[in-house]
């Protein structure tokens, strides 16, 4: 009976924990509209965590980027990574990029985990108070 309340909690905490990650499957609410738009998947790879637009929702007002500079110009937002170059800094990620396909536009990022559920994803110009900021929900 020891060992399976053990197992039991162990299974318990680990899973706690990797809930408690800010890699996986989110759901972007735009902080303007508090329109759903997108599921975006964090990743992490070399140490540097990315977002990639797996999916576009029903809120989303375009499927391409045509306001992007360079390669990025005119390309489907579905496969784009729109987060990059995020570095981890205490519980969260900072000193990435992250660009905005509606205008094109790219600003520094930071993101926090707000809870297990709940990012605060911010963008900024400069300094962190000039900005936006976002709140993405976990995709169950």
């Amino acid at each position: 009976m020891k060992n399976l309340t053990l197992l039991l909690g162990l299974l318990i905490s680990t899973s706690m924990l990797s809930a408690q990650t800010i890699t996986g499957i989110w759901k972007t609410v735009d902080d303007e509209d508090n329109v759903e738009k997108s599921h975006i998947k964090l990743y992490e790879q070399d140490g540097v965590l990315y977002g990639e637009v797996i999916k576009l929702l029903e809120g989303a007002t375009a499927t391409h980027c045509n306001d992007c500079d360079g390669d990025l110009k005119g390309a489907p937002i579905v496969g784009m990574n729109v987060v990059y170059d995020m570095t981890a800094e205490g519980q969260g990620y900072d000193n990435g990029s992250i660009l905005d396909p509606g205008s094109g536009k790219v600003y520094s990022c930071s993101i926090n985990l707000k809870d297990a559920n709940t990012l605060e994803v911010r963008g900024y110009i400069g300094f962190s108070w000039l900005g936006r900021t976002q709140y993405w929900y976990r995709v169950q």
